[in-house]
């Protein structure tokens, strides 16, 4: 430790008060004498508190890391949603379009050439495609197929489960994964090539097609509807009027369009990013509806990922560009719908009039009215165009304010959102930290726990063991005291059968026998018969079994259930299924085994 850290060290709160490191001598209240300072000791308890802190931060570290991985997962799971909702929406919309495309074609194609040359044309487009996928794909599938099947075999031979090495030339799997990979290069690369031809061609038909968009929307504006030019007025000066005034009400819709289409245009041409880059923004905003809870958050995740290379910054510029070009868009569509109900009104309210002057004409004529009445009638209807188009302008007038002020609430709303946002995550950061510290503090008692379980269980483990070791050997005692003592009983048994049968015979050997037998004098005696053979015991003991048998008979054997099962399906040669082994398995036994002879050491 160096000498710059000695006045750290001795600030210390948890080293300071009573042991003080520097203390001056007892008895000399101005001397300079100190204790020595004990620096091994400081270098020690710094080195604990440097450990417990990198422990701490690692800790901290892992912590963040496993939030941002679950806020990352979560992100994605919410995205999933939205983009298989998009999928599902553009898949029905694409079938339904194919659908509606194919009908037109097969009902036009009878009746016009270029219709029929269409549906030639999406003919060989499908067959194209069928041969794209039989030639480009199909290979592919059988190639991926073919290196899964030989991963299979090599995986059970490393496992053991298969004694035959299956043989796998890697050079040439290689040489096929390197020739397919150039292939399909070759293939992507020449249908991108056709997909920019695709494109250039089509930018040119648009440009074609825009040539002159300006005139177009003069013309819209500016021609003059067939019912005012067909419409028949009694006097000249009022279908005069009725024109002018249409020319007046289109001149003023015009303006207020071109005045919204330049502010487009100001906005296209202030903007710094690509066609792409703008399509790509559009296209994934769309993707999120409005009544997506936190929307905006999942928007700009996705709109980071898709375009790496733009900051937040200048995607949240974007998006206030993209809102207000919206919101112009949206005025312009209304200016244009505005316009219409508009020229329809008037087109209306001008054959009425045209009509009422008729009425008025027709009434004049027949009443032989004079000519200030007719004047009187034009200028009362001129006065009613003049306040129906002062109206009119006055409505155009609130609707616009309208619009204005549904801009600010809606602008308004935005902020109070995005403020409701920034609050939320503060809280949820909070949240987030006490969740995390309780969360560690419940694994460390968990830890602790399961370690002090363990220990407990390998003691009653070994205790256990020891148990059964002296169970096993007692019982192995038992049982060969008890065999011992059974061979002693039967050998004792076997002297005192034969001793008796001794016995018994010397008793018939001595017998009084004292009947009135005359043939018993010519008759054989016994010790006569004893030396030939004849009538001893020895003949009856050698057809006795030679050992005594301590088994199962055969109607015991036969009377299992498990062997009759056996023997049926052995009989019908299904012994060696499946079926034979999970029904062989589920017979119980005629008799249940004893509780005692269940070893319990591997139920711990």
């Amino acid at each position: 430790m160096g000498e710059l850290d000695h006045g750290t060290l001795f600030s210390d709160p948890s080293i300071s008060g009573g042991d003080n490191l520097v203390v001056p001598a007892r008895n000399a209240l101005c001397s300079q004498k100190y204790k020595p300072v004990d620096y091994k000791h400081l270098y020690e308890l710094a080195t604990e508190a440097k450990m417990a802190s990198a422990q701490i931060q690692l800790k901290i570290k892992k912590a963040e890391q496993v939030s941002k991985i679950s806020k990352e997962q979560m992100l994605l799971q919410q995205h999933r949603q939205v983009w298989w909702q998009e999928y599902k929406r553009l898949s029905e919309s694409r079938e339904k379009a194919e659908e509606e495309m194919k009908t037109f074609l097969d009902e036009k194609s009878n009746k016009n050439n270029c219709f029929f040359d269409l549906r030639n044309l999406a003919q060989k487009l499908s067959r194209e495609w069928d041969t794209y996928q039989t030639n480009a794909l199909a290979p592919v599938w059988q190639l991926k197929e073919d290196l899964k099947l030989k991963l299979t075999k090599m995986q059970h031979y490393l496992s053991k489960e298969s004694r035959v090495k299956p043989k796998i030339n890697s050079a040439e799997a290689l040489q096929q994964i390197k020739f397919m990979k150039k292939q399909q290069k070759a293939i992507l690369e020449g249908l991108i090539l056709e997909s920019l031809a695709l494109e250039r061609e089509l930018e040119e038909f648009k440009e074609n097609a825009l040539v002159h968009p300006s005139e177009e929307k003069n013309g819209l504006f500016l021609a003059v509807p067939a019912e005012l030019l067909s419409l028949e007025c009694p006097s000249p000066d009022l279908k005069a009027v009725v024109l002018e005034e249409y020319q007046e009400l289109a001149s003023s819709c015009l303006e207020k369009l071109r005045e919204v289409d330049q502010q487009l245009e100001a906005l296209s041409r202030n903007s710094d990013w690509k066609e792409e880059d703008q399509w790509v923004f559009q296209t994934v905003i769309n993707q999120y509806p409005r009544d997506l809870q936190s929307r905006r958050t999942l928007y700009l995740d996705m709109l980071q990922r898709y375009l790496p290379h733009k900051s937040r910054q200048e995607l949240v510029a974007q998006e206030k560009a993209w809102d207000h070009c919206h919101s112009i868009r949206n005025q312009r569509r209304a200016l244009l719908l505005a316009w219409a109900q508009l020229r329809k009104a008037f087109v209306l309210r001008a054959v009425a009039t045209a009509a009422e002057a008729a009425a008025a004409h027709e009434a004049e004529v027949l009443l032989a009215a004079s000519r200030q009445k007719q004047l009187e009638i034009c200028a009362d209807l001129k006065a009613k165009v003049l306040q129906w188009k002062a109206q009119q302008e006055e409505a155009a007038k609130l609707e616009a304010a309208v619009a204005a002020r549904r801009k600010e609430r809606e602008d308004e709303r935005e902020r109070l959102q995005r403020e409701q946002e920034t609050r939320r995550r503060a809280q949820d950061k909070e949240k987030l930290k006490k969740y995390w510290a309780e969360k560690e503090l419940k694994w460390q008692e968990q830890e602790e726990r399961d370690l002090q379980h363990l220990e407990e269980l390998r003691k009653l483990m070994a205790e256990q063991a020891a148990k059964d070791k002296e169970r096993v050997r007692f019982r192995r005692a038992l049982l060969e005291k008890r065999l011992q003592a059974r061979t002693e009983q039967q050998q004792l048994r076997e002297q005192q059968q034969l001793r008796e049968r001794r016995l018994q015979a010397l008793r018939h050997r001595v017998a009084i026998v004292a009947k009135s037998d005359p043939a018993r004098a010519v008759a054989d005696t016994v010790a006569s018969k004893a030396r030939m053979g004849v009538g001893s015991k020895e003949e009856f003991e050698l057809q006795q079994p030679l050992f005594r048998l301590h088994t199962y008979s055969e109607e015991q054997v036969i009377s299992d259930p498990r062997l009759r099962v056996e023997m049926a399906l052995r009989e019908a040669g299904l012994h060696k299924t499946i079926y034979a082994r999970e029904v062989l398995s589920k017979l119980p036994p005629p008799k249940l085994p004893r509780r005692d002879m269940e070893s319990t050491a591997f139920k711990m």
